[in-house]
């Protein structure tokens, strides 16, 4: 039996070893899950700061980002110089077209009143017929009209009669007065009685003379009546037609035109004359022969040419505006007095007018504006319009021929601010 085979022996129980003091031997501590807990609350406090310290920098990073953004775009704007598109301000003669409101009235319109007082007893004529001159309209009846014609008559023939024997009276007494005389001077009748005589004879001159001027104004008064009797056919002054009918059968009519009533109203309708009031702005150039359109807005399919036959040669105060009147010929009738149509007129400028894009107009607190540019520089210039065209405007002040115009200017334009230009070509005119 080798020494490994030798069975093992046991060792007797010995004490306990105890530590010495002096060996590095750790000794468990009294409460491990505590300091875990202890342990955990450092490792989240120090995250949490992490995180703030990574958000807090995050934050300043993208706020210098955004300052550094906004200081390069300011930079870059005040570098930077934009492209537009400029136009030229362009001289135009040419004609102006000009469409305004206006009414239509007939070539001739007329009311018809009774020159004789009395009562319709015939009525010839209605609202819509067409009459020539001269054509019967009415008869009015006045029988002391007739009563006056006798009465002016029998007059008048008693004049004559007078004068009749008025110059009978005086051939006698001039007849008395030549023998008288004769008789005076050969003393067989008294100087007194041929004094008489010949006073007699110069008295029945004078009466036969008085005599004749009654007969003249009895004349006079029977033309009148007899007129008034010509005054109760009442007749048509004019071709037309009626337009209006305030009487009937039975009426009773007084010859009088301020507080009467018109019988009838006729207009002669074969032309019509258009009125149209043209503003200042375009009155200087409108002349007789001028061609015009009319046009109705209820009849949109029918176009009417006419021409300016008169104008009045004098703005009305109030308006500021000049009459013309355009005659339209009208022989189908189509066109009726008293419609409201539009006048289009062609007005050959009589001077040339600074035209320039509705595009270019800039509109704000400082009122409107328009961008010329100078050497590259825009300004600002102060303007007034005298015409809208809708696509253009005419301007009277704050440009000149030749400017170049910005055309759609951008909103953040300033005046003295530097632009590349393109020119924009111009439209045909």
């Amino acid at each position: 039996m080798n020494d490994f085979e030798q069975p093992l022996l046991k060792e007797p129980p010995s004490s306990p070893v105890q530590p010495t003091p002096d060996r590095d031997v750790a000794s468990p501590l009294p409460n491990t899950s505590s300091g875990y807990r202890r342990s955990g609350r450092r490792l989240l406090g120090a995250g949490v700061l992490v995180l703030f310290i990574s958000a807090l920098a995050l934050g300043v990073w993208r706020h210098y980002q955004q300052h550094r953004q906004v200081r390069d775009t300011a930079e870059h704007q005040a570098s930077f110089v934009p492209n537009v598109r400029v136009e030229k301000v362009a001289q135009r003669l040419g004609r102006l077209h000009v469409t305004l409101p206006a009414t239509t009235l007939g070539f001739v319109e007329a009311n018809i009143y009774a020159r004789a007082s009395g009562y319709v007893v015939k009525r010839h004529v209605d609202i819509g017929d067409r009459v020539k001159a001269g054509q019967l309209l009415a008869e009015i009846t006045a029988p002391e009209v007739d009563a006056q014609v006798a009465q002016f008559q029998n007059s008048l023939q008693q004049s004559r009669a007078t004068i009749r024997q008025n110059e009978a009276q005086r051939a006698s007494t001039e007849l008395t007065s030549r023998r008288i005389s004769i008789l005076a001077n050969d003393g067989w009748a008294t100087k007194e009685q041929g004094d008489t005589d010949w006073y007699t004879f110069q008295a029945q001159t004078h009466a036969t003379a008085a005599a004749q001027y009654n007969t003249a104004a009895t004349e006079q008064q029977l033309k009148y009546y007899n007129q008034q009797k010509i005054y109760q056919q009442v007749v048509a002054p004019f071709d037309g037609v009626i337009t209006q009918r305030n009487i009937d059968v039975g009426s009773l009519i007084t010859a009088d035109t301020t507080g009467g009533t018109a019988m009838f109203a006729m207009t002669h309708s074969e032309v019509i004359r258009v009125w149209v009031y043209v503003p200042q702005n375009d009155a200087f150039g409108v002349k007789p022969g001028l061609e015009a359109v009319i046009r109705v807005p209820a009849m949109p399919n029918l176009t009417f040419h006419g021409n300016v036959t008169r104008i009045a040669d004098a703005l009305q105060p109030g308006m500021r505006t000049l009459l013309t009147e355009v005659d339209v010929p009208n022989p189908g009738g189509a066109l009726q007095p008293g419609v409201y149509c539009t006048v289009e007129l062609k007005i050959p400028r009589p001077s040339p007018a600074l035209i320039v894009p509705v595009s270019a107009i800039i509109f704000n607190q400082n009122g409107m504006q328009v961008a010329v540019v100078e050497n590259g520089v825009a300004h600002l210039h102060k303007i007034t319009i005298t015409t809208d065209y809708g696509t253009e405007v005419e301007i009277s002040e704050g440009v000149k021929d030749g400017d170049q115009v910005i055309l759609q200017p951008p909103v953040n334009l300033a005046d003295g601010d530097k632009v590349q230009t393109t020119v924009e070509p111009q439209a045909p005119t």
